[in-house]
């Protein structure tokens, strides 16, 4: 069963950084698109960044120039590395492939 968890969220103080992390497992992962979405309360799921098979990238608008979204195929992981965070910021953060979603991480920024 193809299975993807997030890690990496935890509370920061706004300007700092975070790292997250999505690990999938039974799946050809190199082959794959991956996205990362969030979610804050009240608020309906909206697209972050995403990462084809061959590296190219998108991003919201919102996110340009602060986050970076890569990926390993060799550890099946893809990382959205957040810098310059803002209050908005804060929400659960999920990623996914082929329709398929993980079970999110938190992030709070602080103000």
């Amino acid at each position: 069963q193809v299975r993807l968890v997030e890690s990496g969220g935890g509370l920061v103080q706004a300007g700092g950084s975070l790292r997250l992390s999505c690990q999938a497992t039974k799946i050809i992962f190199s082959t794959k698109t991956i996205r990362w979405y969030r979610q804050a309360p009240g608020k309906e799921r909206e697209f972050v960044a995403g990462i084809s098979s061959n590296g190219a990238t998108d991003y919201a608008e919102s996110v340009k120039g602060r986050f970076t979204i890569s990926r390993d195929n060799g550890k099946s992981t893809s990382y959205l590395q957040m810098n310059g965070l803002k209050p908005e910021d804060t929400a659960t953060y999920y990623c996914e492939t082929v329709r398929l979603w993980g079970q999110g991480t938190q992030v709070t920024v602080s103000s």
